[in-house]
């Protein structure tokens, strides 16, 4: 059969070892692990902290989930300047959310040896 569903599954075999690993590997844990660990432990609202961080990571699971359920559909209305734009601006998000994550680190190393409180 030319061109018929056998040509279509093997053009896709890459989809397993390429991006699961990008999508559940070392920066997702890694990026759980940074955002959890800007809760504060004396805090009368971490169990609302930690909830709230298992929101985000079931909402992400979410949309995760619908975005791969619907690529075909999401490629065709966004075209490929749409793609390109998307890849940037959650480019960037992610690159926010890092230096954030460096930002807060860098504050706390410097009241835990005294240097200053700025929170």
């Amino acid at each position: 059969m030319v061109g018929g569903s056998a040509d279509r599954d093997k053009d896709n075999i890459a989809f397993v070892p390429l991006a699961m690993p990008l999508m559940f590997g070392p920066g997702a844990i890694a990026t759980v692990l940074g955002i959890t660990s800007t809760i504060r432990q004396q805090s009368s609202e971490e169990v609302a902290s930690f909830a709230a961080v298992a929101g985000a990571i079931v909402a992400t699971m979410l949309v995760t989930y619908l975005c791969l359920a619907y690529a075909d559909k999401l490629t065709r209305f966004l075209g490929p300047l749409g793609i390109d734009a998307t890849t940037r601006i959650v480019g960037f998000f992610v690159s926010a959310i890092g230096v954030g994550l460096i930002f807060n680190g860098v504050i706390e190393a410097l009241e835990t040896h005294g240097v200053t409180s700025l929170h």
